[in-house]
């Protein structure tokens, strides 16, 4: 028989949006360095691959003002990574980095030195935009045609590790001179995006490349996925669904020249614990009963209507206007993953008419998707299931509360995965990142004197 496949975990800081409910009696801040602490702590302590922060880099807006239903404040990722890397051992720090707003050189000398500072612990979720509305906080003042931003993320990620690899894994030898400026190679890059002329100032990072994560999901996102992640951040949770998805970035990969070992498709995913079936369904429903308040409900609607829906019943049916196409969007700062409008508003339409759904039920159904609900066995049986059967490779787990959220999973699940003989008893002394995901890469290791070896 084949050894089983082994379970890969990653840890979603909570406090972006209006899933996190901070009406729970332990809620804390999104921004007091003990929640990153407490929450980096109890994912290291679960023998999570990493801990991953989203980012946003202007606060979303719902008709001119702003969309306070969302948590209002996100400080800044690498100031946290860099942070949380001397209270943790471990853990890989992954961070959601801009390539339409950032510049490469700089970007890529942060992430080189957040390696160095973790010893090969860092990772970059590659992300892009194509609004406006970022782009007015930009010295730029501009922004991306929609079919420029993945040819730029592109470049952006190519240029990084053309800088990434200037300094060979020799360079550095520190005897009567830091570096052998034979073994520096200068950049000299002219492409579409971005000319860069000059020698990179960080050394060879531990790693070499942080670990590349990315979540477009158009075929453009996958196709550059397919060419230069290691990670997926994926949105395809339902298990067809992910297998589907699993199975079409498998094909794309091999189109691109790469193997399926080369990289990890990670969906997020809630989980909703309880001693027995009938405790978890129920504390599940009282969660999306908080994650989706009325008012909640209503800015939901809003975003795909393109309408001001405040005076329907949130109780009652769904509106019977049609939505808006034509006019500026009502909401600004979110990502829309719906193309389709008016398709998507029938089928829900259907939906609420066979079910019975008032305006908030439908919401809670529409926007519930891909959560784990159970028992600690039933959750770490499905998750499993998952991995053995090439739907994922693992899960990016995303709990409700902040802080405290992961401590339940950590405590409950991860012990039955490891009885399964599929989620590893301890971690690597000094594995990089890259080692901790099984990825193949050059790894570099360090001497006592801290000299790159």
């Amino acid at each position: 028989m084949s050894a089983k496949r082994q379970v890969h975990l990653a840890a979603h800081f909570p406090g972006v949006n209006n899933t996190t409910v901070w009406s729970d009696d332990r809620a804390e801040s999104q921004i007091a360095f003990s929640s990153f602490e407490h929450f980096a702590r109890n994912a290291e302590r679960g023998l999570f691959d990493y801990l991953f922060l989203a980012e946003g880099l202007r606060l979303r807006e719902q008709k001119g003002r702003i969309h306070d239903l969302d948590v209002v404040g996100r400080p800044n990722t690498l100031a946290i990574l860099a942070a949380l890397a001397g209270v943790t051992e471990h853990i890989g720090l992954v961070g959601t980095l801009q390539t339409t707003f950032n510049e490469p050189l700089e970007l890529a000398k942060q992430l080189a030195t957040l390696d160095h500072l973790t010893d090969g612990r860092a990772g970059w979720n590659v992300v892009t935009s194509s609004d406006a509305f970022h782009g007015a906080n930009f010295r730029r003042g501009g922004f991306l045609d929609h079919a420029d931003r993945y040819t730029r993320a592109a470049e952006f990620i190519e240029l990084s590790r053309e800088l990434w690899d200037s300094w060979e894994s020799d360079a550095v030898v520190a005897s009567s001179v830091f570096a052998d400026r034979s073994r520096i190679r200068d950049v000299d890059h002219h492409g579409p995006q971005f000319d860069v002329s000059g020698t990179f100032p960080v050394p060879r990072s531990p790693q070499g490349h942080p670990v590349v994560v990315q979540a477009g999901d158009s075929d453009e996102g996958r196709d550059l996925a397919a060419r230069h992640a290691e990670v997926i951040f994926s949105l395809h949770t339902e298990f067809d669904d992910a297998k589907s998805y699993y199975d079409d970035i498998t094909a794309r990969l091999e189109r691109a020249g790469r193997s399926k070992d080369e990289l990890h498709i990670l969906p997020a995913s809630t989980f909703v614990l309880g001693d027995t079936p009938a405790e978890a369904a129920e504390k599940a429903r009282a969660i999306q009963r908080a994650q989706v308040s009325p008012a909640t409900a209503i800015a939901f609607l809003e975003q795909v209507w393109n309408r001001d829906l405040s005076s329907y019943d949130v109780d009652g049916p769904l509106p019977d206007v049609e939505p808006d196409l034509e006019g500026a969007a009502i909401t600004r700062g979110r990502a829309r993953h719906t193309r389709d409008v008016p398709a998507l508003v029938r089928s829900w339409r259907d939906l609420a008419e066979s079910e019975h759904l008032s305006i908030r039920d439908l919401v809670i159904k529409a926007s519930t998707r891909g959560g784990f609900v159970g028992t600690p066995s039933h959750i770490a049986a499905e998750i499993d299931r998952y991995v053995q059967e090439r739907a994922t490779d693992g899960f990016v787990v995303v709990p409700h509360t902040n802080p405290y959220g992961l401590d339940e999973f950590v405590d409950t699940v991860v012990p039955l995965l490891q009885e399964r003989g599929v989620y590893r008893e301890s971690y690597e002394d000094g594995a990089t990142l890259r080692e901790t995901l099984g990825l193949p890469g050059t790894i570099r290791s360090r001497d006592r004197s801290g000299v790159l070896a």
